[in-house]
C-alpha cells in the first residue's frame, strides 16, 4: 500500500530531484531483476524526489505488459518507503486503465500516465482518456504532455476540478507560454515537472515559471553531478549552472543527439563507463558505438562528478 495520499505525493514530487532509473537487460535482452534492484537501492540513497519505475528512460515502449508489472514490484520492494515509486500507464485507455490497477496492487504510489499509442486525438478525447484512467486508482497521477497528447490549460483546469487525484503535469514539449498559462491558472494545484530530454538544459529557464523539480536521466550515471546541478539551480547559484552546462550537460547533448533514440541509450552508455552496466537497449534502439562510448567515458573523466 502507497505511503502518500495524492497531495502528499504531489507535494514530495515537487519537492526534489525525479529520475527515470534505466531497465536493466541481460546479453539475450531479458530482464535483470537482480541488477534492477541493486541500481534501484544506488540511487535510493541519495535524497530524490521520487522515481519513475519502467518509465522512458526505462524502456516502457519495449516491454510487455508482464515485463512492466515486475519492473514496478521490484522497484516497489527495494526501495525505501520514504522513496515514491511511480508506474507507467500508457497505450490505449483500456490498456492505461491495467496498468494504473496493477501499479496499485503492486504497491506503488503514483502513476505517471503517457500518451496513448500512435493516434492523434483532439483535447476532448485526451481528456476523457486521462478522466477514466484517474477514476480507476486511487493513487495520484501524473499526465506527461508531449507528442500527441498535448494538454492545454484549459483541458488540465477542467480535468484538475473533476479528478481529485490529478497531481502533477510533466511537459515534455517545452512550451514556454503553455507552461506559463498552466502556472497562472492552476498554482499549486498541479505539480509541475521537467521532462524534456536532458532536462538540465531547460531547468534554469522553468524555474522562474514554477517549475520547481524535473526528471534526470543524468541521475542514473552520474548522481552527485546530477544533484549539484539541482541544488544550484534551485538555489539560483548561476556560475556553478553555467559552468556544469558548459563541461559537461551541453557536450553530453551534443552526443545524445547524434542519433534519434539517443536520448535512452545514451543513459545505458553512461552505466557502462561507471562501471554499473544495464546492459543492451532493445530495440529499435540502437546503441552507441564504441568510439561514442569512449567519447563519454572520456566527457565523465574530465567532470568532477
Amino acid at each position: 500500500m502507497t505511503s502518500f495520499t495524492p497531495p502528499e505525493l504531489g507535494r514530495r514530487l515537487g519537492s526534489g530531484l525525479l529520475s527515470f532509473p534505466v531497465t536493466h537487460f541481460r546479453p539475450d535482452l531479458s530482464f535483470d531483476e537482480d541488477a534492477y534492484r541493486e541500481h534501484i537501492a544506488r540511487l535510493a540513497r541519495h535524497q530524490v524526489g521520487g522515481l519513475f519505475a519502467a518509465g522512458g528512460t526505462g524502456e516502457f515502449f519495449s516491454l510487455t505488459s508482464a515485463e512492466v508489472a515486475r519492473v514496478v514490484a521490484a522497484a516497489v520492494r527495494t526501495a525505501p518507503q520514504d522513496t515514491p515509486i511511480l508506474a507507467p500507464a500508457g497505450y490505449g485507455t483500456k490498456a492505461a486503465v491495467e496498468f494504473a490497477v496493477a501499479a496499485e496492487r503492486a504497491g506503488a504510489d503514483g502513476v505517471l500516465l503517457f500518451p496513448p499509442y500512435l493516434t492523434e486525438a483532439g483535447q476532448e478525447g485526451l481528456a476523457q482518456h486521462v478522466a477514466e484512467v484517474c477514476r480507476a486508482t486511487s493513487l495520484g497521477v501524473v499526465v506527461y504532455s508531449r507528442a500527441n497528447a498535448v494538454y492545454t490549460a484549459d483541458t488540465l483546469v477542467r480535468l484538475a476540478d473533476a479528478c481529485p487525484n490529478l497531481i502533477g503535469y510533466k511537459d515534455g514539449v517545452g512550451d514556454i507560454e503553455t507552461a506559463t498559462r498552466v502556472h497562472a491558472r492552476l498554482g499549486d494545484r498541479l505539480t509541475l515537472i521537467g521532462g524534456l530530454p536532458t532536462a538540465e538544459t531547460y531547468a534554469r529557464p522553468y524555474l522562474e515559471l514554477g517549475v520547481t523539480t524535473y526528471s534526470s536521466a543524468l541521475f542514473n550515471f552520474v548522481p552527485e553531478l546530477a544533484l549539484e546541478f539541482y541544488g544550484a539551480v534551485r538555489d539560483r547559484r548561476h556560475e556553478v549552472v553555467s559552468k556544469l552546462l558548459t563541461d559537461f550537460v551541453l557536450p553530453y547533448t551534443a552526443l545524445r543527439d547524434r542519433r534519434p533514440g539517443y536520448a535512452v541509450s545514451i543513459v545505458k552508455a553512461g552505466m557502462t563507463a561507471t562501471g554499473h552496466s544495464a546492459g543492451p537497449v532493445r530495440p529499435p534502439l540502437t546503441d552507441l558505438t564504441a568510439d561514442e562510448l569512449a567519447e563519454l567515458t572520456a566527457l565523465i573523466g574530465h567532470t568532477k562528478c
